[in-house]
């Protein structure tokens, strides 16, 4: 009975892992770079680099890390990290790939390939284990090492069989090594210090001797050269040891700022090279680790280091946000090296209102390397138009009908007027208030007179939605809705009706409606009054709103899209081939004159000609969106996680609506 459940387990598995290729995918158009956790070569083609990320996806490059392409998408969700790739020394056809959950931390799988990746297994012992660690022996290629949240595990045949080889008191592996000569020597890294076994398991010695104590051990490596020579990263900074671990001492030149050090590598070619991937940059060692230099910016924060073991003057690093970063000259100088890859989460898609070709794009979570980036030929190439922005979030981008750019941030909102380079605060909220006097006349009468003074204060709230219309601006912020009648110049808000944290807005005439994430408001005043609209008898939570011209009003919200035909009154959930959850954007395509749609659940466009009452499925995208657009008659999306995508120009269903 538990081998059958075990079969049907695998099967289970072995349908939500899929090799990408299958289907007509859209043409990824950047911008290049994004976050990149992983970094393994093919030990019988080191041209050929493998990247995995943050999101359950693995990139290939058959050129040495020049050029990359998507190669598989592992698990069924967007959530799992891929931390370790280990590859087969003797045949690399046979892949293993770890994955741990973001959103469920205890969560997790070993994945397994015998055939160079066009098909993938979940292995169904390790199913459910959070795996922050993968090691296969360079002695025994069938001896593969996996550290969990509860311990470690080990294979002894590829794969197939697991046995849990740790002591209770191992748990929360960070790192694992193996002795180069030795299969049954491990050494585990854990959230509190490192252990080790020379017995395979059967006996374990807590190795902390000259580490400071609470230290979580990110990374330990065995030299190639002599197997007691043991280096250990940890949060107070990286030890090494002589006895294979037996005693421990602290090297110095790494600072302190710059102590967690994620990834430890030695030069295959040359043992006294050693490399410290830390959160301030890469450091180096030539002399096994007595004397460090930093030979990477500051800001750069490392996650692998990957070293060409016919050349190591050929070095790529894994890093956050600037994605791989390429050195050429032992680590002197560095370049991108992200053709083909974009792991980029892209918040807004705007299409220039006079430039036919020029495209602007708004980027979160990415800092130096984020905010706006600009095409002028429609994506091919991108370039970043971001001074002033100080690297804030960007969370909504749109363009006035003179040509200025305007867009949210975490922290206020800019501006950026058509031929400058320079984004400028457009944050002066103007606060008023009706002061009462008293005024005694002549007579010996009082009369009493209201009067309105005015105090300034700054917008330094998050701000997600804005409304650019031909009389008055609006903007959707975490501090309430305000609005300008003077193009941006000053604003004028609050709460509306209790509310503060509004994340979007939009308006037709005196319609306006604001959403929060649980309400939707709607004002026929043109924000003099308002009223709480109720979507459903449930609790939903709201993720934008959208108006037509003819006043009809359409929610996007995680339990589905509502549409409402009169102001709010009444609400229907429009299910009729459209999913009933998780739905990411609604949008009107004023050149058509249809509603768009997208869902977290697949990457199909769904289109509605009746104002919701039916939608038809249109192209598949191949990836999860969170916006759509047409421009020129083309499909083009935001995604979460791969940058801006576009229709291919020769598929059948086009995004005027037909079929070719």
């Amino acid at each position: 009975m538990k081998s059958t459940w075990l079969k049907l387990l695998a099967m289970l598995m072995f349908a939500s892992v899929y090799a990408l290729g299958v289907g007509r995918q859209w043409a990824v158009l950047g911008p290049d770079g994004g976050d990149v956790r992983s970094l393994a070569y093919d030990p019988q083609d080191p041209n050929r680099v493998f990247l995995g990320t943050s999101t359950g996806v693995i990139f290939v490059s058959e050129d040495g890390g020049h050029n990359w392409l998507r190669f598989a998408k592992l698990g069924s969700g967007d959530d799992y990290v891929l931390d370790h790739i280990a590859i087969d020394p003797q045949t690399s056809k046979t892949m293993f790939v770890s994955a741990w959950s973001v959103q469920d931390q205890s969560a997790g799988d070993i994945f397994r390939t015998h055939d160079g990746g066009k098909d993938w297994e979940a292995l169904p012992a390790m199913h459910g284990k959070s795996v922050r660690a993968m090691a296969i022996a360079a002695s025994d290629p069938k001896t593969v090492v996996a550290g969990a949240l509860d311990g470690v595990y080990r294979s002894r045949d590829g794969g197939k069989n697991w046995e849990h080889i740790s002591d209770a008191g191992v748990k929360n592996i960070e790192s694992l090594a193996v002795d180069p000569k030795n299969p049954n020597v491990i050494y585990a890294g854990t959230w509190h210090l490192a252990w080790k076994t020379a017995d395979g398991g059967a006996n374990w010695q807590h190795i902390n001797k000259g580490m400071i104590d609470d230290s979580d051990v990110f990374s330990i490596i065995v030299s190639s050269a002599d197997s007691s020579e043991v280096f250990a990263s940890a949060c107070s900074g990286i030890y090494k040891s002589t006895s294979a671990g037996d005693q421990f001492q602290k090297i110095q030149g790494i600072p302190f700022t710059a102590r967690r050090t994620r990834v430890l590598k030695q030069d295959p070619s040359n043992p006294a090279v050693v490399y410290a991937g830390t959160t301030e940059g890469l450091w180096k060692s030539v002399d096994e680790g007595k004397n460090w230099k930093r030979v990477s910016n500051p800001e750069v924060v490392v996650n692998d280091v990957l070293i060409d073991p016919r050349n190591s003057q050929r070095v790529l690093l894994a890093t956050d946000r600037s994605g791989v970063l390429a050195s050429d000259d032992a680590t002197a100088t560095f370049t991108s090296s992200n053709h083909g890859y974009s792991h980029r989460y892209v918040s807004a898609i705007l299409a220039d209102n006079k430039e036919p070709n020029t495209l602007y794009i708004g980027l979160v979570n990415d800092r130096e390397f984020g905010g706006v980036f600009y095409s002028h030929d429609g994506g091919q190439n991108w370039k970043q138009k971001s001074m002033g922005l100080d690297g804030r979030d960007v969370f909504t981008l749109k363009q006035a009908s003179n040509g200025t750019l305007v867009v949210g941030t975490n922290h206020g909102m800019f501006e950026l007027p058509s031929g400058t380079t320079m984004w400028h605060p457009i944050n002066d909220l103007v606060i008023e208030k009706t002061v009462t006097k008293t005024v005694k006349l002549k007579s010996g009468k009082t009369k009493t007179v209201n009067s309105i003074s005015s105090t300034h204060s700054v917008l330094q709230g998050r701000v997600s939605d804005t409304y650019l219309g031909s009389t008055r601006w609006y903007a959707a912020t975490s501090v309430g809705l305000f609005t300008s009648k003077d193009q941006g110049k000053t604003w004028t808000g609050g709460a509306i009706a209790g509310q503060q944290d509004v994340v979007s807005v939009q308006a037709q005439d005196g319609l306006l409606v604001a959403a929060t994430r649980s309400s939707v408001l709607i004002s026929e005043d043109a924000g003099a009054a308002w009223h709480l609209a109720a979507l459903a008898t449930y609790p939903v939570n709201v993720r934008s709103v959208t108006v037509s011209p003819d006043g009809q009003i359409f929610a996007a919200t995680h339990e589905g899209a509502f549409h409402s035909g009169d102001s709010g009154q009444s609400w229907n959930h429009m299910v009729a081939g459209l999913p009933d959850k998780d739905i990411t954007s609604l949008t009107y395509d004023g050149s058509h004159k249809r509603l768009l749609a997208t869902s977290g659940q697949t990457g199909v466009v769904f289109e509605s000609n009746d104002n919701g009452n039916t939608w038809q499925r249109g192209p598949d995208s191949g990836f999860p969106l969170r916006r759509i657009s047409v421009v020129h008659g083309r499909y083009v999306a935001a995604t979460p996680f791969d940058g801006v995508i576009a229709q291919p120009e020769d598929e059948t269903q086009s995004a005027s609506g037909g079929s070719h």
